[in-house]
Formats: structure tokens, C-alpha cells, sequence
């Protein structure tokens, strides 16, 4: 049964990767989506003293913003888009005979994404992600870890290039019931300063953010869960004329269900819609997710 195998330390790879379009309104429109929003059930359900394997994660949405909240956090039918983004992603696990009862994980991961907004379109692929990841488990039915990533600054062209180095890093959690599964984390981004040849210099603000899964293991095949997914964003400083960015901080809630199905002990396929519920300086999200699975 694919829910006792762990994905990895999943990340949305554009929405971390562009955390810039929820600071700065003239492009709020180009992105829309929550810190590793793209999680499911048993996201961080890990095994300890275990003999290395690999897993193949292969994620995809596509979000339809078509209004973005303002400053006051009123929803307001302007600046929306339409973004479809993927991201693939390897992982190694392994444990050691001298580090009993701890599991490690290495990640690497490459972002795919195409946007569609007032009457513009590209692609390409965003900046790589890549990084560790280590848990315990204080008893049979629970784990708990840390994971820390870092992000390269650009992507295949420039429109998907943040500009500058981000540090990733999350506590992760999982309890396992005999019905029900609980799991999430908690994590923050912090980036260096943006420099860009003949631009102003920037410093974005730090990202906090939580995504909690809660599913019922209605059958071995299908597991429906509930999603509540949490971002807020520091304001962004302008160092070249220095002040502060204005506008530029943002906070979002969204509320999602979905599905995940065990097609074998090897694979399963998780699908999810989520909708924004609160906000303040982000487009909507209105987004729907899927996650495949492959473990070797």
C-alpha cells in the first residue's frame, strides 16, 4: 500500500520560486499559489532503519486566478491569470547502521511552468531545487523531521528567474490512526538580496507558511482528505531608494478536498482542488493539483 511511502519533502516549485509576484503589484497577476501547497496525505509518513530506495514524483496544477485581493482584503475581479506548472522531482532515501532509528533523504528538483495573462504567454523551466531532508519517529504511529532546500536564482529565461538565492526550510509532522491520517508542516523562506544589472536593489520580504493534510483511510485504494493551506509574506525593502516597497506584504488562506488512490505498493496518484478563503496583496487561488507517485 502506496500510504506508508513517503513522496519526499514536496515544494510547489513556482510559487516558491517566485515569491516576488505576491510582493510587487505590477505582476501579482504572473503567479498565485502557496508554499508546497501541492502536498497530500502521508506527505510525511517516513520509515526508519530501512535499506535505501528512490522515489519519482511527477506534480502538476493549474491555477485560474481571476481576481486578486487588494490591500484591504477584498476580493476584486482584475489582474487576473491562467498558470499550469509542473515539477519533477527525485529523492534517495537511506538510512545508516550507525545513526539507528533516523531516516535521510536527498531531494533534486526541476520546476516546469506556463502563464497566460493579459494576453501574454510563456514557458520554460524555473530555477533547480535541491537539499536534504532527516526525521525520527517517537513512536510506531508518528514522525517527525526537518528539511532545509536551497533554490538557484534562475530559470531558462528571465520571466521565471527570481534573481536571487532562497533558503527553504520546514518542520515536518505525521500521526497515523487506525482510520485517519494527520500531517503537515510549518516552514519559512528567506532570500538574499535581488541584483539585476540596471534595476534597483531588492530585499524580499521572509515567507512563512503551513499546510495541513487531514484524510480518511476510507479503503486501502481511495483516501479522501481536507486541505488548509497558510502563507504570509514580509514586505519587500527597496535598498536603492531606501524604503519599503509598497504594497508589497501579502498573507493568503486556502481551503482544498481531494483524493488520493493507491494503484499498487508502487504507485499512487493524488488529485486535489483548493480555493483561497482570505487574502490581502495575492491573486486568488482557484487551483487544481495531482501528484504521481513511482517508488523503486
Amino acid at each position: 500500500m502506496v500510504r506508508t511511502i513517503w513522496s519526499g519533502g514536496c515544494l510547489r516549485a513556482l510559487s516558491i520560486l517566485l515569491p516576488a509576484s505576491s510582493l510587487l503589484p505590477a505582476v501579482a497577476a504572473h503567479a498565485a499559489d502557496i508554499p508546497l501547497a501541492i502536498i497530500g496525505p502521508h506527505e510525511y509518513d517516513l520509515p526508519v532503519d530501512f535499506k535505501p530506495f528512490n522515489v519519482l514524483v511527477q506534480y502538476g496544477d493549474g491555477n485560474a486566478a481571476g481576481n486578486t485581493y487588494d490591500s484591504g482584503g477584498r476580493r476584486q475581479p482584475t489582474g487576473g491569470s491562467h498558470t499550469w506548472a509542473g515539477m519533477t522531482k527525485y529523492v534517495h532515501f537511506r538510512s545508516f547502521d550507525a545513526i539507528p532509528h533516523v531516516g535521510f533523504a536527498f531531494e533534486v528538483i526541476q520546476s516546469e511552468s506556463f502563464v497566460l495573462a493579459q494576453g501574454t504567454n510563456y514557458g520554460g523551466l524555473g530555477p533547480t531545487i535541491v537539499g536534504p531532508a532527516v526525521w525520527f519517529k517517537p513512536n510506531a504511529h508518528s514522525t517527525f523531521g526537518i528539511q532545509t532546500f536551497m533554490q538557484t536564482p534562475v530559470g531558462t529565461r528571465d520571466a521565471l528567474s527570481p534573481n536571487y538565492w532562497s533558503n527553504l526550510s520546514s518542520f515536518m509532522f505525521d500521526y497515523e490512526w487506525k482510520h485517519f491520517s494527520f500531517d503537515g508542516d510549518l516552514g519559512a523562506i528567506v532570500a538574499s538580496t535581488k541584483h539585476k544589472t540596471g534595476e534597483h536593489s531588492f530585499s524580499p520580504g521572509t515567507v512563512f507558511h503551513s499546510n495541513l493534510r487531514f484524510s480518511w483511510k476510507a479503503s486501502k485504494i481511495v483516501e479522501p482528505f481536507f486541505a488548509f493551506d497558510w502563507q504570509n509574506t514580509a514586505g519587500m525593502r527597496d535598498n536603492t531608494a531606501n524604503s519599503w516597497v509598497s504594497e508589497s506584504s501579502g498573507r493568503e488562506v486556502a481551503l482544498g478536498v481531494g483524493a488520493m488512490v493507491n494503484i499498487s505498493k508502487r504507485v499512487s496518484l493524488t488529485g486535489r482542488y483548493s480555493h483561497s478563503v482570505d487574502g490581502r496583496n495575492v491573486p486568488e487561488t482557484n487551483a487544481y493539483y495531482m501528484k504521481l507517485v513511482y517508488l523503486w
